[in-house]
């Protein structure tokens, strides 16, 4: 399979890992981009990289509780300036609003209800807004939880949007913490919320990787693998800690864990709080967009050639 400077710049870019290296990586597993991941952390060059893509898009995510129910939705633009507007922005929080009320299964529900303060869907007031803006309108996805407690956070104006839900007891105001959960989220993306929701594929998966570090490592090589696998499995405390939100370092203090500073915190107002679930939506996440500048693009890739 062939590959591209793009898809060696995607590859980077997932990874951290230098042009070169990502280059050698496809080259060696025929352009695979899951396979030449797993190649670079075989290599000890590159630790857990998520499989899809970031490409950026435009538009807005954004979170917030309305009547304590709490939503997070990601509303799409064409353009930066287009989605910074104050038109957009209204939009955008229109729909928040739509959600948390009428609490529509899904986009197509939610193009039916209403739109506040208009005789108008939802879906007939985007082309309105379209109009206006002169830019395409999409409404990509959204999630709420009416139930528990809800702490909602915007990090950037938009670029991220992070809803938190939390089991609150003893009467007490767990916003503060919330924020915080929120915030750590906004800013470390665990790929889960805790250790019992890693599944054994995935744990299997990890040792794997780690009894391959060992064969790549001089000092390790010639260790029976009973033994890389011993320690392969004593090390998977380091991946809850890299992955895993509640076992994770808290980043407002290092010392703790985001699980013993919920505990501590909760307790220190008179009550207690548990973790339910959790909303990330980065906007563009995800979503392709069509390369700008070609000649670049070739450009690029001959300076790559073999």
């Amino acid at each position: 399979m062939a590959f591209t400077a793009a898809d060696v710049k995607k590859l980077r870019e997932m990874t951290n890992v230098g042009m070169m290296d990502c280059k050698k990586a496809l080259s060696e597993n025929d352009g695979d981009m899951d396979k030449a991941i797993e190649w670079l952390r075989e290599k000890g060059l590159a630790k857990a990289a998520k499989k899809s893509s970031r490409i950026a898009a435009e538009g807005m995510a954004y979170a917030t509780v309305e009547n304590g129910v709490g939503v997070v939705v990601e509303v799409n633009a064409e353009t930066d300036f287009a989605s910074k507007t104050p038109l957009f922005v209204d939009f955008v929080k229109d729909i928040a609003k739509v959600v948390a009320a009428d609490a529509p299964a899904d986009i197509e529900a939610l193009k039916n209800c209403k739109y506040p303060g208009s005789e108008l869907t939802v879906g007939e007031m985007i082309p309105e807004k379209v109009m206006v803006i002169g830019e395409n309108i999409q409404i990509r996805r959204f999630a709420r939880f009416p139930e528990n407690f809800s702490v909602a956070y915007v990090h950037a104006g938009g670029k991220i949007g992070v809803l938190v839900n939390l089991e609150v007891s003893g009467g007490i105001d767990a916003t503060v913490i919330g924020k915080d959960i929120a915030m750590q989220i906004a800013a470390l993306n665990p790929r889960f919320w805790d250790k019992s929701q890693v599944s054994e594929d995935v744990l299997a998966e990890e040792k794997k990787i780690l009894v391959a570090q060992m064969d790549n490592d001089e000092k390790m090589a010639s260790k029976p693998l009973q033994v890389k696998e011993k320690i392969a499995a004593g090390k998977m405390n380091k991946f809850f800690e890299e992955n895993c939100l509640l076992q994770q370092a808290f980043v407002k203090d290092g010392s703790v864990t985001v699980e013993q500073y919920m505990n501590s915190a909760a307790k220190a107002l008179g009550g207690s709080v548990k973790f339910v679930d959790a909303v990330r939506f980065e906007k563009g996440e995800g979503i392709e967009k069509k390369a700008d500048d070609f000649a670049a693009e070739v450009a690029a890739a001959a300076g790559l050639a073999k």
